[in-house]
């Protein structure tokens, strides 16, 4: 049985950018439907574990997961209450090793 590797590192993988995205979220204008979590591709969005002044439960950007967004705006489109933006992509370097 032939091995293909599932991914593969491009040669010039220290000239790569990738896009890195800002999410903002108006927590007073959600509804807690938490759509924008279950639809992030990158698993950036997570429960607060807080509410609003309207007594939803809130989405947060994870911790440590804010560059982790790609800026796919999918969040933002799947919100029914519009209170998400994803804001400017920013392009960084991609980490030798990642694939």
């Amino acid at each position: 049985m032939i091995r293909v590797p599932s991914r593969r590192i491009p040669l010039n993988v220290k000239n790569v950018l990738r896009p890195v995205g800002r999410v903002e979220i108006d927590i007073e204008l959600c509804k807690g439907c938490h759509f924008c979590i279950e639809f992030c591709p990158t698993g950036v969005l997570g429960r607060s574990g807080k509410v609003n002044k309207q007594g939803y439960e809130y989405p947060i950007v994870i911790p440590g997961k804010e560059d982790e967004c790609i800026g796919c705006g999918m969040c933002e489109r799947i919100c029914p209450d519009y209170c998400i933006k994803v804001h400017d992509l920013l392009y960084k370097p991609v980490e030798e090793g990642v694939g």
